[in-house]
């Protein structure tokens, strides 16, 4: 896997495309990792492997190296490969050569200025590219459609074959299996064209000038700079125009408009919260805050011995109970968990949850709830 990095990323670009001038503004901040990205690193690179493997391709098994490494990875990435040698399979019916490209370096420097990524997996067949791209992360569902990334990823991939096979069409596919979600979109190569020269490549230059408006957004929670962005910190402190009224005395207007920033306002406050600490941790004095030591908490220092020890005593140390649902399918494995288990799970109603409008989910129906608990 490649581990350049580009001013205008692939996976920074519904932030730049939402944001321009947030490009620029991040760089004066250093590159920092989490584990959630360090994770994703890893299942990255035994998704590679699983894939040549299944390829017949040569590879190196990574895994001794990979410090994330467990049973759910190894699933993931197993899968991750069975999914795309089925595609390749379902390929075959109507092309008797699909090309199959992984951890292929895109350049869509054409658009976006020194813009350049790394495409998961690329699948060529007669009229169709696609464009899959692995998700380890489970905290937020990410959609196929109209996603800026995969567009990148497709217009990088147009530049290197699109005079050498007939495309048509691009089929963009997310795979991100701890969601359990595996979402596809499909355009044309024309509109996907369209897209570039009328809305990528002139908010690339300005985003790559430095210019453009400030605009806040869910994209915030990527940037380097969400906890001093003057912007971000203007937007959510319009809230304070409502005098935090009491609920009953806003009018509908005011709650819907309060609705859709709450998220934002949380996130953002979070994120302040989070950088001040840190700051302090590094010497800074905030005037009127300081720095306290924690509660402490009793722990074991040595289990073996606790366990040993009391055990002599003629005491049972350990907690027995049933393992939880997601435990006792990692144990049987899937199909014999279905099979042993299956009539003795159920799924119960999740609690209703207030989502935006645009939310894919069908609208719970309270009437259609109670009838089903009543049966």
């Amino acid at each position: 896997m490649s581990n350049d990095h580009a001013l205008l990323s692939a996976s920074g670009a519904k932030r730049w495309l939402s944001c321009p001038p947030s490009a620029r503004l991040g760089e004066q901040y250093p590159d920092e990792t989490s584990e959630f990205a360090a994770e994703g690193t890893d299942a990255h690179e035994l998704c590679e492997y699983k894939l040549k493997t299944a390829l017949g391709l040569k590879a190196t098994n990574p895994v001794k190296g990979l410090k994330f490494y467990n049973d759910d990875m190894e699933t993931c990435a197993s899968g991750y490969a069975t999914y795309i040698l089925e595609l390749v399979e379902a390929a075959m019916a109507t092309c008797s050569d699909p090309v199959v490209l992984i951890e292929q370096r895109l350049d869509f420097s054409a658009y976006v200025p020194e813009g350049f990524g790394t495409g998961d997996c690329l699948v060529i067949t007669d009229g169709t590219l696609h464009v899959i791209d692995y998700k380890h992360g489970q905290g937020v569902l990410v959609e196929a459609e109209d996603n800026p990334q995969m567009k990148l990823y497709a217009l990088g991939a147009l530049h290197l074959f699109d005079g050498i096979y007939d495309i048509e069409q691009v089929a963009m596919t997310i795979y991100q299996p701890r969601r359990e979600n595996i979402n596809t979109s499909t355009v044309s190569k024309a509109s996907l064209y369209e897209w570039a020269e009328q809305i990528l490549k002139p908010t690339a230059q300005v985003a790559f000038a430095g210019d453009g408006e400030f605009k806040c957004g869910d994209w915030c929670r990527w940037c380097p700079a969400k906890a001093e962005c003057r912007a971000r910190a203007e937007a959510n402190l319009a809230l304070a125009a409502y005098d935090f009224q009491a609920p009953a005395l806003l009018d509908d207007c005011e709650i819907e408009t309060i609705l859709g920033k709450l998220d934002d306002l949380t996130s953002w406050a979070n994120d302040v919260k989070e950088y001040a600490y840190q700051q302090a941790l590094a010497g800074k004095q905030w005037a009127g805050w300081k720095l306290v030591a924690g509660r402490a908490v009793r722990r074991y220092t040595n289990d073996a011995a606790v366990a040993d020890t009391v055990q002599a005593a003629g005491f049972d140390p350990f907690e027995h109970k049933l393992l939880g649902i997601t435990a006792m399918e990692k144990t049987l494995g899937k199909p014999k968990f279905n099979h042993l288990l299956g009539a003795l799970i159920e799924k119960a109603a999740g609690k209703p949850t207030l989502v935006p409008a645009s939310d894919k989910r069908e609208p719970y129906n309270p009437a259609a709830n109670d009838f089903l608990e009543v049966n």
